[in-house]
């Protein structure tokens, strides 16, 4: 399929991150947000504590436990005395309050398996130590270029910094501390990321009408479920991808991360091929017709229509009832090709103010077989049907997202800092149960923990185990599920590392 860009749309904190700049660049690497609020000053004062890694590397690598029990104590935090306990949460506390972020990154963030996702193997490896993370602070600068080796390094620059969130960047060939030394050479340059796909409810805001911008809620929450469907799909179908993971944004989108090695050593020629293969919808939102298809139709968007019609009648026509008011009539109108059915169709709508459009989609058939136009060119107006419900019902893809190694993209299980609620992985075999307003809050989370343990909820005494802090919540399946998706994918890696092996020219 032809390939075209994406609209250029305002950016907010749901959106993922601008690429990052070339290896040459010579920015640094403490960037401040548009924020009229943030004093560049302080900025500066901060990063003169934070970039400074070589601080935190040289201290000794210590097995800090992860999920803690309630009662544990952490002394990762350098630039200030270890916690004495859990830490202490106001009442009236902000979602991306230091505090609030401190407790969760010590008590709910699965640093292990996001380790173990990352490095694909259990012994540290290049895949993690030279991957890139950027940290968003609690005064919006935003750090850029940061490594870990291990990932209790991680997890102790987290506690210490309290980041509101942070993005995964690409695999580079060096450690990214050599990056200033090695700025004017190929020597340093992005090897290896995951192919990412992001939806944002934002960019279907010209045909859902229950709700706008940041808002969300059931109704429009089926784009994002026949997105999904559909992508998933052809990526597994016509792709052969096998280990893929959507993740919720947090407030109005989903995100879908492909683990495989050959996706992760796509080119940016490549990922820009498959991010064109997918494309379908194509114009900005004062564009005119936006599917122009060739017949006959591609089996990946015959197949596409075919997930899609069901959700068509209700999601669509019910649901969203896009054609109600006499504006978005005309629209639909101008995207058949009769001009006399067209004629016929709107006098019957106007002498019947209010008509649903449920009846205004089956009123196109039968005017059409009335004999409403004497010209009519049946064929064409079946293929023009077909286009209507690819362009209401088939995922519109920030593709720009897709096209580049270098792109960073919010982590799973990191929290929205407007919504409060928690990035969790979508379970795709339940896709159409997935319930983004159901996804618990950070703050839902800890109370659950104290009350779990004021209520003291110990198994039977020939049950009885230590629990992790998450198995005391509701984040316990979305652990669960995480932890399953890393065990295929170790064992996946495990399979291809005994084939390179046994493929040794060297072996006697």
């Amino acid at each position: 399929m032809p390939h075209s860009l994406s609209p250029e749309e305002a950016q907010d904190e749901d959106s993922v991150l601008t690429d990052a700049p070339p290896a040459t660049s010579t920015a640094s690497d403490v960037e401040e947000r548009d924020d009229p609020g943030s004093s560049q000053d302080a900025a500066e004062d901060h990063a003169k504590a934070v970039v400074k890694l070589e601080d935190l590397f040289a201290d000794d690598d210590e097995d800090d436990e992860e999920f803690p029990s309630s009662g544990m104590t952490d002394g990762a935090a350098q630039s200030s005395p270890p916690p004495s306990g859990p830490p202490q949460i106001a009442p009236s506390a902000k979602y991306s309050d230091p505090e609030v972020m401190l407790a969760f990154y010590q008590r709910l963030f699965p640093f292990r398996y996001l380790f173990q996702w990352l490095n694909h193997a259990m012994k540290p490896s290049t895949d993690f130590g030279h991957r890139e993370f950027a940290f968003t602070l609690p005064n919006d600068a935003y750090l850029r270029y940061q490594s870990f080796p291990t990932s209790d390094l991680l997890r102790k620059d987290i506690l210490r910094l309290k980041p509101s969130r942070f993005e995964i960047g690409p695999v580079y060939t060096a450690n990214l501390r050599d990056r200033k030394t090695l700025r004017q050479s190929s020597a340093f340059r992005p090897l290896a990321k995951e192919l990412v796909f992001d939806i944002d409810l934002t960019d279907y805001d010209e045909i859902r009408t229950c709700c706008d911008k940041a808002n969300i809620c059931h109704k429009c929450w089926s784009f994002i479920t026949m997105a999904i469907k559909v992508i998933d799909v052809a990526l597994r179908d016509d792709f052969g991808f096998e280990h893929i993971m959507w993740v919720y944004s947090g407030r109005r989108g989903a995100h879908a991360w492909i683990s495989d090695k050959r996706a992760r050593n796509m080119d940016d020629q490549k990922r820009k091929a498959v991010a064109g293969y997918l494309e379908v919808i194509k114009g900005g939102a004062q564009s005119g017709k936006k599917v122009n298809l060739k017949r006959p139709l591609h089996p990946h968007v015959a197949r596409s229509l075919d997930i899609l019609r069901d959700h068509f009648q209700q999601d669509i026509l019910v649901d969203q009832d896009p054609w109600a008011k006499p504006e978005k009539a005309e629209r639909l109108l101008q995207l058949l090709p009769d001009k006399a059915l067209n004629d016929a169709l709107r006098k019957k709508w106007d002498a019947v103010p209010g008509r649903p459009s449920v009846s205004k989609w089956a009123d196109i058939d039968a005017l059409a077989k009335a004999g409403a136009s004497k010209n009519l060119d049946g064929k064409a107006l079946r293929e023009a049907k077909q286009d209507i419900v690819l362009e209401y019902t088939y995922p519109r893809l920030d593709v720009e997202v897709s096209k580049k190694q270098i792109h960073l993209l919010k982590s799973p299980f990191v929290v929205h800092p407007g919504t409060g609620r928690v990035c969790v992985p979508i379970d795709t075999s339940k896709v159409d149960k997935f319930d983004p307003l159901g996804v618990p809050t950070v703050t839902e989370l800890l109370a659950e923990i104290d009350s779990w343990d004021t209520e003291d909820k110990k198994p039977e005494p020939e049950k009885a185990k230590r629990l992790q802090d998450y198995e005391k919540t509701n984040l316990k399946p979305y652990v669960d599920y995480f932890r399953t998706y890393v065990a295929s994918l170790l064992k996946a890696e495990q399979g291809l590392k005994r084939e390179r092996e046994d493929d040794d020219p060297m072996e006697f």
